[in-house]
């Protein structure tokens, strides 16, 4: 609970995944992926239910041997390639408020394929939820590319130039751009159930480093998440 607000967090798992077929369930850093998720909101200070919204009966016996409630199947209908991330929360909480009576002022999205993030990380959004009267938050990290400076396109005339127009020399001095890395997202409840959205006239953004913002779609972001979990345990074992 966060003031006087109960805090639900949702952590979207489909079993069908195409990029990664089983990934939820894959073995990073010695346990399932979808358990670091897990971990991460169980140690939160501010989460009262962390959930798992998931068709896949794998996927939801590895949820609950970890600590999450799994207290509904996911509809198919929703746990196809094309199923809206904003439907599949829209049904998460119809299921907690009408099936099993609970209501929640702030939501909370995890994605199980961003195990890199710090339970501070989410902490820090939900306050910041509050300090800037915010409807909603994300995460994003500094992107690597900017569209004021080395960025291209082709032009409706044929001309190639920047996405952006600008004259700045370094990428220093360009306006600073920013990437979602798909790893939290935190609403007020009432605007989430209006709006059903992530961009809106309230939004506000997080910011997370590079090293904390790898979002598992295939084998080589596993891998580089698993190296980057190996060093960081080398660095703690010395």
């Amino acid at each position: 609970m966060y003031g006087n607000n109960r805090v639900l967090c949702v952590i979207p798992a489909r079993g069908g995944s195409k990029g990664l077929p089983g990934k939820n369930v894959m073995v990073l850093a010695g346990k399932p992926l979808i358990a670091h998720t897990i971990g991460h909101a169980r140690a939160s200070r501010y989460i009262d239910r962390t959930i798992v919204s998931t068709e896949d009966g794998d996927i939801a016996r590895v949820a609950k041997e970890n600590g999450a409630e799994v207290p509904f199947r996911r509809p198919l209908e929703l746990a196809a390639d094309n199923s809206g991330t904003m439907d599949v929360l829209a049904h998460a909480v119809e299921a907690m408020e009408t099936g099993h009576g609970c209501s929640f002022e702030v939501l909370v999205l995890l994605h199980a394929t961003a195990p890199l993030r710090r339970t501070e990380d989410i902490d820090n959004c939900i306050e910041l939820l509050s300090e800037k009267g915010a409807s909603n938050i994300f995460s994003v990290t500094r992107a690597q590319r900017n569209p004021y400076f080395n960025m291209v396109e082709t032009k409706p005339d044929g001309r190639v130039g920047l996405v952006k127009g600008g004259s700045f020399t370094t990428r220093q001095d360009a306006p600073p751009v920013y990437e979602m890395n798909s790893s939290i997202y935190v609403w007020r409840m009432e605007r989430f159930k209006k709006e059903r959205r992530i961009f809106s006239g309230g939004s506000a953004i997080y910011e997370m480093p590079r090293e904390r913002s790898i979002d598992i779609d295939d084998l080589l972001d596993f891998r580089m998440a698993e190296m980057i979990m190996a060093g960081e345990g080398a660095c703690q074992g010395t």
